[in-house]
């Protein structure tokens, strides 16, 4: 008897894990919200979009994008809802605002100019400098 419950209750707990990662009726809405949980970050997997996760809160992660965009919700609102939530780790597409945004997003390309001017300014000092001929050896 004890068997028999612990395997209902396994196959209860299968089945309610499949039912929560169920397609939205609509083919529009569940594109839409497959589209978002590739820009969403699994909070447990890190680098890893929540559509490809296997991890419990990704399966609820989905659930919720699902709901936010069978409700109606915009894209920048569910964006919105997670961020609110989980910090802005969880966009694979950080925003660009305030000086760490200007940082993430400009920080790379200044490098990149400052290596070219450098390199630029060694090659010129290089040309410049007179070369000595070479004498030949007495043989």
């Amino acid at each position: 008897m004890k068997q028999i419950i612990i395997i209902l209750i396994s196959v209860l707990m299968a089945g309610a894990a499949f039912a929560e990662d169920v397609a939205l009726d609509d083919p529009q809405q569940e594109a839409r919200a497959q589209d978002l949980m590739r820009e969403l970050r699994c909070v447990a997997c890190e680098n890893e979009p929540i559509s490809q996760s296997s991890a419990p809160i990704a399966e609820d992660m989905r659930a919720r994008v699902r709901t936010l965009v069978g409700e109606g919700a915009s894209d920048e609102e569910v964006r919105t809802w997670f961020e609110d939530r989980y910090g802005e780790f969880v966009l694979f597409r950080p925003k660009a605002e305030g000086v760490a945004g200007w940082m993430l997003w400009g920080l790379p390309f200044a490098l990149l100019l400052i290596g070219g001017w450098i390199g630029l300014q060694i090659a010129r000092s290089r040309k410049a400098a007179p070369v000595e001929p070479i004498a030949p050896e007495d043989v």
